[in-house]
């Protein structure tokens, strides 16, 4: 009551004009915020040239270029803030815009070389310039940047790898040069992930030599399909193939959708999946197939063909075998998502980073200036152990690219366990960023022209297209268990996926846990094997307790364990399992290029930015969970990352900039948002 009475009476005397009270005099107004660039302020300890070519990677000159190259176009939506120029799409755009804005983007790089030889020529270096060119483009525009990728790494992609010569010399140069617009017909209403389950039939005419593709019920339209709605020439289509009533499994087929004129193929009827939460420079459609018929050569016959007379040919006689090496090779889908979405993590970091560092609130002493946001321990809790992750999922990235760029058929279930992991947990980490760096701003966090809401709903789709994350890390955890299984089985050691660690004796956590032990590498890297080993055993044990009750593998997966001995379900640990294969995975890339570098002012920074990112791996709740830290271990893990956080306040600006992403790619809260939202502004 007293403090209402005393409200109460501090309102009465405003409205009456009274002199304030003496609780008012204490009060004085501050002074008109004056932006400063934070590079006036913030010393850089090492060179943020060298640091960003140690994250970048490789191909530094071709995403230059290619930033360059958008910023000088009208077509990218230049527009003058606060003193600088900003490109990035207009949201605001009705849907039919955003897409044909999206086509002309394309249609400009085409026509300026950006592609040239991005299907017909082979190696390394053109696979890795190509994902070097997906990270720019997604970081203008994620709708851009996927229909970039359904044209080139799975149509093109598709005919590439299960395709043959004669596929090759008829379609990919007019896919590099877009006079074939291709899409990529897998899903359907009724399966997505599922892929042996999609329900479109398609049977041999031996009188004609064609096949005939049929969308047998609703339920088999194709769905999802970028480029359908509007401008796709062509179509990858997935349908299980029917020979002599005979299913053979799934198989691929170039089908015709719209002849040159833009006008839809006889018995292709097609409708548009609409407006959508993100990505509407995306003309994503639905397809009904009425017994279209395609040529015999139109079936992409790397891994099985259909001779002229009728007959099933194939060196796999398998039905598991021979669907595993048809799908061996679409990790590239995985790989291109994981890596891509690195960048955009990249650029939401260094927008809000920026902005906590203009940006201020509150005083702690009457009469003090207010206090800018990164000086807030609260604020550095939030912000810098995302950076952390950013810089460790760039070293991961550029391992996955390494890996798929030398890939074997004998790597390829490596690469689909490391793109899977990557792919579920950038892909995550990407949306948590974005959502963190939203908040972190403020209300200017949701205008559409400072990105960082905007993207959550442009990338939120990642989670699900090119496999649901949570199924990818299932995948994980089956993989893993059948690794195990078959070692115990041979009594050999384990060998690959970074298993290794399985062969030598448990590490130990220490009971008692000091700053030094906690920064340490080899202690972040050993806390991480002993979870992801007791996992794996765990997980093992679980199964094989349901497989000894006759129960099938997949079975023992799903069940809940009410009457096994563990408190932990089977999916439950499986999901643990994932997640720790893959943090030691991403450690370990990390701690991997640590460990390259020369003693120096960034080695020095850098061992700073692993150690947090350790830390914050190890502050998962799995630890306690499972009883790998004590309560006290893991308050004392806590507490350091609160330390490092503080430790690496002075270089938040450095680790920003080194990402190397141009001002103009940015937004107006990254530099001057008070003149970016001044009443002039307004008038120009």
């Amino acid at each position: 009551m007293d403090r209402a009475f005393e409200r109460t009476k501090i309102l009465t005397h405003h409205l009456l004009q009274s002199s304030p009270s003496p609780v008012q005099t204490s009060l004085s107004s501050n002074a008109c915020f004056n932006y400063t660039l934070p590079e006036l302020s913030e010393k850089y300890a090492f060179d943020t040239k060298e640091m960003r070519r140690l994250i970048d990677g490789h191909h530094l000159e071709v995403r230059d270029r290619l930033f360059g190259m958008m910023s000088q176009s009208k077509l990218f939506n230049p527009r003058v803030r606060g003193g600088k120029v900003f490109v990035s799409p207009d949201y605001n755009q009705p849907m039919e815009q955003q897409r044909e804005i999206t086509l002309k983007r394309i249609d400009y790089l085409f026509d300026r070389g950006a592609f040239k030889g991005w299907l017909t020529e082979q190696g390394e270096e053109i696979e890795l310039r190509k994902f070097a060119s997906f990270e720019v483009f997604g970081t203008f525009d994620h709708s851009m940047g996927t229909m970039l990728a359904v044209h080139f790494f799975l149509w093109g992609g598709a005919v590439q790898v299960f395709g043959t010569k004669h596929h090759h010399d008829k379609w990919l140069r007019d896919t590099e040069t877009h006079v074939v617009k291709g899409c990529f017909a897998m899903s359907e209403l009724g399966h997505g992930s599922n892929v042996r389950g999609v329900e479109t039939v398609t049977t041999y005419d031996s009188n004609t030599q064609e096949f005939v593709i049929n969308t047998p019920c609703e339920s088999a339209q194709k769905f999802w399909i970028g480029g359908a709605a509007n401008h796709a020439t062509h179509a990858i289509v997935f349908s299980q193939l029917n020979i002599n009533g005979s299913n053979q499994g799934v198989h691929a087929f170039i089908a015709q959708i719209r002849d040159a004129d833009g006008y839809l193929c006889q018995n292709v009827r097609i409708a548009d999946c609409g407006r959508k939460i993100g990505l509407n420079g995306v003309d994503n459609g639905r397809i009904w197939f009425d017994n279209v018929r395609v040529p015999r050569e139109n079936l992409l016959n790397s891994v099985a063909d259909v001779s002229a007379d009728g007959k099933y040919l194939s060196s796999i006689n398998d039905p598991d075998q021979r669907f595993a090496a048809f799908l061996a090779p679409l990790t590239i889908g995985r790989v291109s998502i994981a890596t891509s979405t690195v960048y955009i993590s990249k650029a939401g970091l260094t927008i809000a980073i920026r902005y906590a560092l203009t940006r201020r609130a509150f005083s702690l002493k009457p009469n003090e200036p207010e206090v800018l946001l990164l000086d807030y321990p609260s604020y550095q809790r939030r912000l810098l152990p995302l950076l952390a992750k950013t810089y460790a999922m760039s070293f991961a990235s550029h391992y996955l690219k390494k890996l798929f760029v030398k890939r074997t058929p004998q790597s390829y279930k490596t690469i689909h366990i490391f793109s899977s992991a990557f792919k579920a947990t950038f892909t995550w980490n990407n949306l948590h960023i974005l959502q963190e760096c939203r908040e972190a701003c403020g209300g200017q966090g949701l205008r559409t022209e400072n990105h960082v809401g905007q993207w959550k709903a442009e990338f939120d789709v990642q989670s699900t297209f090119e496999g649901d994350n949570n199924i990818l890390m299932q995948q994980i955890s089956k993989a893993l268990l059948a690794e195990y299984v078959a070692a115990k089985k041979r009594k050999k050691a384990f060998k690959g996926l970074g298993l290794e660690h399985m062969n030598k004796p448990c590490p130990v956590i220490p009971s008692q846990l000091t700053s030094t032990a906690l920064r340490s590498s080899q202690f972040q890297m050993d806390a991480l094997c002993v979870r992801e080993r007791d996992l794996l055993n765990r997980f093992a044990a679980e199964i094989s307790h349901y497989q000894a009750k006759g129960l099938s593998k997949e079975h023992a997966f799903n069940m809940s364990n009410s009457d096994s001995t563990s408190v932990h379900q089977s999916y439950q640990i499986a999901e643990d399992l994932g997640r720790a294969f893959t943090d030691r995975s991403i450690f370990q890339a990390f701690a991997e290029a640590e460990a390259t570098l020369a003693a120096s002012s960034l080695k020095d920074v850098l061992g700073m930015v692993r150690s947090l990112y350790g830390l914050i791996c190890v502050e998962d709740a799995s630890f306690l969970r499972y009883g790998y830290l004590s309560v006290e271990n893991a308050a004392a893990v806590r507490s350091e990352i609160t330390k490092v956080c503080g430790e690496l306040r002075p270089h938040a600006l450095a680790l920003v900039s080194s990402f190397g992403i141009p001002d103009a790619f940015l937004s107006p809260i990254a530099f001057n948002w008070i003149d970016a939202n001044s009443w002039s502004s307004i008038q120009h």
